[in-house]
């Protein structure tokens, strides 16, 4: 089983980047991030004719989430239960006996912010609720997918000195996705020997992506009875370089 992540940064806008993509790398399950989309406006049917089942929360212009999958999708959940949030940010389902989560983190706009206390509060009940989810699935197992708008350590940032204690590389933040983690989570990408400067997202300024200035903030974490089947994780930039592409790239894992 193939499984995969990817902000889109508006499906209206990347919808045949997508369509392109799952043609080359037909993964069994996608989540997607940064849809952008009303409920009412996403394109079920171009998904549907390319071969995937669909799940999907969103909102106008902001957030919204999905999951695309080969099989079926059972028991979704829209949002965080133990949060309640007009953004539309979790989608959660049950996919061939797994608990898939896809995940977008709020940014955080800047340290000190009314948007980062937000992010935090938000990671903290996410973890509340996550506890609860790998209670319930810990024999099939659970995957938490997203935008996670946080690099866990320097090697996962181009420039560790210019980004210490800004948003997405502050102490918080990275505690709180720690904590996240230290549930029973493992980041599938550091399973594997990886390159150096492997990134997924890149500022659209400033040739971000050319001079590969980015950050590694999509991540695939895994339960301990997925990873033991995790097989490889990899950072596929390919879709970075087409035309107005999404500023991140998909993130795949690999489950025998």
């Amino acid at each position: 089983m193939k499984i995969a992540t990817w902000n889109v940064n508006s499906l209206k806008v990347r919808l045949a980047h997508l369509l392109q993509w799952l043609e080359a790398n037909p993964v069994d399950v996608l989540c997607l991030q940064e849809t952008k989309l009303t409920d009412d406006k996403f394109p079920i049917s171009e998904i549907n004719a390319a071969g995937y089942e669909v799940a999907f929360s969103g909102q106008k212009t902001y957030n919204g989430v999905a999951i695309l999958s080969k099989l079926p999708l059972t028991d979704v959940i829209r949002n965080n239960p133990m949060f309640p949030d007009e953004q539309q940010r979790i989608l959660a389902a049950t996919i061939g006996g797994i608990r898939f989560i896809c995940a977008y983190v709020p940014n955080g706009q800047a340290v000190d912010t009314d948007k980062y206390a937000y992010k935090l509060a938000w990671l903290a009940s996410l973890r509340e609720w996550l506890a609860d989810e790998m209670r319930a699935h810990a024999d099939s197992g659970l995957a938490i997918l997203g935008d996670y708008n946080i690099a866990p350590e320097d090697r996962d940032v181009h420039d560790p000195v210019a980004w210490a204690g800004q948003v997405l590389c502050s102490d918080k933040e990275r505690a709180a996705l720690t904590a996240l983690v230290e549930l029973g989570l493992t980041d599938a990408f550091r399973l594997f020997e990886q390159a150096e400067k492997s990134f997924s997202w890149w500022d659209y300024r400033q040739l971000g992506y050319q001079k590969n200035k980015g950050l590694r903030i999509d991540h695939i974490l895994l339960s301990d009875a997925l990873a033991k089947r995790c097989t490889a994780c990899a950072i596929d930039r390919i879709p970075r370089k087409w035309e107005q592409p999404s500023d991140h790239a998909p993130v795949i894992a690999t489950l025998d």
